[in-house]
């Protein structure tokens, strides 16, 4: 934004679309300003700006704007206090009466937008509580701008296919603000209407209302459900152990997937930190688990047939959803950028609790894996019709990482978190022995000959299935690299 920009938004006389204020502590005053430029009722689809910094006059306060504050109204955008997300820039001006920090706000075509349960909306220069004919407004503003599969009509359902008692006794309490609640005499289609739950058009819910709140979701959307395998073996074509789909609503699924993964997939096992001690170790932090499957069901593509995958093998876990990364989210940005292909699913599982904070998942899982003593798990965002996490087991190769002293003195200190990267990785299992037996063999560098004399196969044999495989690992190295066929070539491990 120029200076002439910024001198013309200052003494600018449509006060319907800008606020000026020169306070910096006041978050609910931001906050309401944000939701109802947000809002946008009189549908100028001209942005609105807050100005922090500013006299009611165009003056500068003089205002010296830091990193926290900056920090602080930039955080607005995704604190979950303001639902749906509101589309919003913000950034900070030096003049020479002072800083502005200005936070630029684009009309939301998901509206009503609501700021903690309220719905604000911007009356010539004031803010203001919609009334619930306003309301109505902007819930038919947003079925005839909003294009989201979750938003548009299930034709074929009725309010006989969905669990109104929980939607009326649980979610709406939940949604709105006691007191506006307290006012409102609209019918239950109405108020539904007004959170996406309902089509007053076609008198039908909202594919939302049915994935979230529907009797047999599968009767309109075949793929809506979640299907767990849990196999005895390291692909799908190992034996199966449990087959356990998860048919109901998300309403109703939620909680019992919940207390399934507690109870039927972490496991605590003892295991050993040194000859005389041992911890109990999970296998996968409870909550991480939780995070992946409720980001699998909120983000996933409910038009297609394919069930969200949730398989169990003996070293991991992996999650795959229909649909890869949609809108402005990138393999280049992820998981810097988000976007939400199904905003009122999205909405309604921050209302009912699931969700504390937008845009932090994948970095809450990657920290709670860790900590727990399992690697980084493995995020695909490459398929274009799919979105994958690969999760390994902590108790699997807990006694690896944990007792170094069993490996030659003469491997490198940090060989014992380096065998992780060959195993699942690279190798199964059953290649376990072969890996040592190569390790324990490159104590000194030896050639390609040497090691395939001590595996009993041919070189070839040797340099496809191992060594070409460490080296991709950085496990091992050629002591000379720049001529990998030299007749001197040999093998060592890689040091630190």
């Amino acid at each position: 934004m120029t200076k002439d920009e910024i001198y013309n938004l200052l003494h600018s006389v449509e006060t319907s679309r800008i606020e000026r204020t020169v306070s910096t502590g006041d978050m609910d005053k931001f906050q309401e300003a944000i939701c109802a430029f947000s809002n946008d009722l009189s549908n100028s689809r001209q942005n609105g700006y807050l100005i922090i910094g500013a006299k009611d006059n165009g003056e500068l306060s003089g205002l010296k704007v830091d990193d926290n504050l900056f920090k602080k109204i930039s955080g607005i955008r995704s604190d979950g206090n303001i639902l749906p997300i509101p589309m919003m820039n913000c950034e900070r001006y030096e003049m020479e009466g002072g800083d502005l920090l200005i936070v630029e706000v684009q009309p939301s075509f998901s509206t009503p937008v609501r700021y903690r349960g309220r719905t604000f909306i911007r009356i010539g220069p004031r803010r203001d509580i919609a009334t619930i004919d306003e309301e109505r407004i902007l819930s038919e503003k947003r079925m005839s701008n909003m294009a989201t599969f979750d938003a548009s009509p299930c034709y074929n359902a009725t309010i006989n296919d969905i669990y109104l008692d929980i939607i009326k006794n649980e979610y709406i309490p939940k949604a709105v603000d006691t007191d506006e609640l307290e006012k409102d005499t609209r019918n239950i289609e109405q108020q539904m209407a007004s959170l996406g739950l309902f089509d007053m058009e076609h008198n039908c819910p909202t594919n939302a209302c049915i994935i979230l709140f529907g009797k047999n979701p599968r009767q309109f959307l075949y793929g809506a459900y979640l299907q767990y395998v849990r196999f005895i073996g390291l692909d799908k074509g190992a034996d199966i152990d449990d087959d356990k789909p998860f048919y109901e609503c998300l309403a109703k699924m939620m909680p019992k997937l919940e207390a399934f993964i507690d109870y039927g997939v972490v496991k605590t096992s003892p295991v050993a930190v040194s000859t005389l001690r041992e911890k109990n170790q999970s296998n996968y932090p409870k909550d991480a688990l939780r995070e992946l499957i409720l980001n699998a069901c909120m983000h996933r593509d409910y038009q297609a047939n394919m069930p969200t995958r949730f398989y169990q093998f003996t070293d991991r876990i992996e999650i795959m959803n229909p649909g890869g990364l949609y809108g402005k989210a990138r393999p280049e940005n992820f998981p810097n950028v988000n976007d939400y292909r199904n905003p009122i699913i999205a909405q309604a599982l921050k209302v009912m609790g699931y969700v504390n904070m937008f845009n932090r998942g994948v970095s809450r899982v990657k920290n709670m894996m860790i900590d727990n003593g399992n690697r980084e798990p493995l995020f695909n965002v490459d398929k274009i019709t799919a979105f994958e996490v690969i999760s390994y087991s902590a108790v699997k190769y807990a006694d690896l990482q944990n007792n170094a002293e069993k490996f030659p003195k003469s491997f490198p200190k940090s060989f014992p978190k380096s065998f992780t990267k060959l195993i699942p990785s690279y190798f199964q299992d059953s290649d376990i022995n072969s890996i040592e037996t190569i390790l324990n063999s490159l104590v000194e560098p030896k050639s390609a000959k040497e090691l395939a004399s001590i595996m009993s196969c041919s070189t070839r044999t040797l340099k496809d299935k191992y060594l070409d495989k460490m080296i991709k690992a950085d496990v091992i190295e050629m002591t000379i690299p720049d001529k990998p066929n030299s007749n001197k070539q040999k093998y060592r491990l890689v040091t630190d």
